[in-house]
């Protein structure tokens, strides 16, 4: 029976015999916890470097809004002085709401918006404007209202509304190590790097627009006028291009 045990030495310690297996797993125990408290450490510093390169990103990033909202005001200015007209930057961003639901519509409409992830009523995505885009809208625009959303429409969606898609999951936005996790590769690590990037439709947007689930917007305070008849008519409607006055119905459904 002796043969099948390991037999180890016996070392004597402060008067009490300890095998030497159990010093041996004492010291390993011991070396894993250093290893331990040496890596939480060490993403505790990364983490704080992050944080701070953050904090430096969105002043830099406020900086940049004030600026360009500055030099608008100056192009006007200098326009009205002069007696020109002052057209208005092209919109480079849409904000698009789906407001019909699934009943009597055919194929090829349910298609577009399924390729546009609006899948269900009052779903809403940001969308960059291009042709491509603006042809889909055409082939909706009955079942859709669209705009062009303000920094603080797009600020209020992401924090309040804002939800991550992690494994194919619907993940709450409440850590930046989660947004770090699946964007990290891009240079965002943020909420505010996540808002810059939508805004200014920077070149990282699809990757970051596909990592933002579909915003689930509530009915909006007060009702719609009516989804039959689109926004530009005449008797007033709701589907179509609201341009800048999708802010007020987005501030209703938020």
């Amino acid at each position: 029976m002796a043969e099948r045990y390991l037999i180890t030495k016996v070392a004597t310690v402060e008067g009490a015999a300890v095998p030497e297996l159990v010093k041996l797993k004492v010291a390993r125990d011991e070396k894993l916890a250093e290893e331990k408290k040496a890596a939480i450490a060490a993403k505790q510093k990364t983490k704080e470097e992050e944080r701070a390169k953050l904090k430096e990103r969105t002043a830099a990033y406020e900086k940049e809004y004030a600026e360009a909202s500055k030099e608008l005001v100056k192009l006007r200015r200098e326009a009205k002085v002069n007696g020109n007209f002052f057209v208005e930057p092209e919109a480079k961003l849409l904000f698009v709401v789906r407001i019909a639901g699934i009943i009597k519509m055919s194929p090829k409409p349910r298609k577009v918006l399924q390729l546009l992830r609006l899948k269900q009523l009052h779903n809403g995505v940001f969308l960059k404007v291009n042709k491509p885009i603006l042809n889909m809208l055409k082939l909706v625009q009955p079942y859709v209202t669209y705009g062009y959303p303000s920094l603080k429409t797009v600020r209020e969606l992401v924090y309040k509304r804002g939800f991550g898609k992690v494994n194919k999951q619907r993940i709450p936005l409440s850590s930046n190590d989660i947004i770090s996790e699946s964007l990290g590769k891009f240079g965002i690590h943020g909420m505010e790097d996540i808002i810059h990037e939508i805004y200014t439709v920077g070149p990282n947007f699809k990757q970051v627009s596909n990592f933002l689930w579909p915003f689930k917007l509530s009915s909006p305070k007060g009702g719609f006028i009516n989804k039959r008849h689109g926004f530009c008519e005449g008797r007033g409607g709701d589907w179509g291009n609201r341009e800048e006055l999708i802010n007020d119905l987005l501030r209703r459904m938020n």
